[in-house]
């Protein structure tokens, strides 16, 4: 993996997790951007991994949202989309990566870091975590997602309330309303996420990645059309020798030894 200036990337037991370390929130100014989309390419173009973890430094801020100084510099409206649209892309390779993506919430969670938390496939916050879209107290809105992640994942209603007030909210409540899947105490969100990741990376790769995309391509399709395309990856797998280790290994009472093929 690369060397970068503002992500640290390590590899463990077929885990890459790749930390945003820039001080003092870890906010999203161009570089930290330019190198979480390197690494994250180069995390997924590596055979060696199976599962991403992405992280903040420290215990204050997962990522606190984007650089308000480089967000102040905008000339116009098509500087303004086309940073925009690279935090999209970036976020959008995330979401639809095949190799699932853990985010280890362990702080303050604003803006840019909520979109990029809610790309990610599961979502793990510190008891000390704190949510919010406040992008409305700027006089703008969220460019990365947030207004079309947000609304997915817990409804209209609330998604509204949150992008509308610019609120944060405790990760208590973010648990409650379904934006996190587990909140655990401070110190401890790095440690459950590996956990977590170890327990994916003991599956088949081949099942892992039909069921991120059945989702994925599912979600945008009426539910007849969602459930055909259920059943031609079901019947892909069942061709494969993963499916005959998992069924023998059930069978025989033991613990399977995918082959990833």
């Amino acid at each position: 993996m690369g060397e970068y200036q503002n992500i640290h990337v390590s590899i463990e037991d077929r885990i890459a997790i790749l930390t945003i370390d820039h001080p003092p929130a870890n906010a999203f100014d161009t570089q930290t951007v330019t190198e979480l989309y390197q690494a994250f390419n180069e995390a997924l173009q590596n055979d060696e991994v199976k599962v991403i973890i992405i992280t903040g430094a420290g215990q204050f801020a997962f990522v606190a949202g984007a650089d308000i100084n480089e967000i102040n510099k905008l000339k116009g409206y098509e500087d303004a989309k086309e940073v925009v649209l690279k935090g999209q892309e970036l976020f959008n390779i995330i979401e639809n990566s095949p190799k699932p993506v853990i985010a280890a919430i362990n702080g303050v969670c604003l803006g840019g870091g909520n979109e990029l938390a809610m790309a990610c496939h599961i979502r793990i916050a510190s008891d000390r975590a704190r949510f919010g879209q406040p992008e409305i107290n700027l006089g703008i809105m969220p460019g990365w997602g947030g207004t079309q992640r947000l609304p997915r994942l817990l409804g209209k209603g609330k998604a509204f309330e949150l992008l509308l007030t610019g609120d944060m909210i405790t990760a208590q409540e973010a648990y409650r309303i379904g934006l996190v899947n587990k909140v655990v105490p401070a110190g401890e969100v790095l440690k459950a996420a590996k956990d977590l990741a170890k327990k994916i990376a003991s599956k088949g790769k081949l099942a892992i990645e039909a069921i991120i995309d059945a989702v994925n391509k599912g979600m945008e399709m009426s539910l007849k059309d969602g459930l055909l395309y259920e059943a031609d990856r079901f019947a892909r797998l069942c061709e494969t020798e993963d499916m005959r280790e998992g069924v023998r290994a059930f069978l025989e009472k033991r613990q399977p030894q995918f082959k990833d093929r």
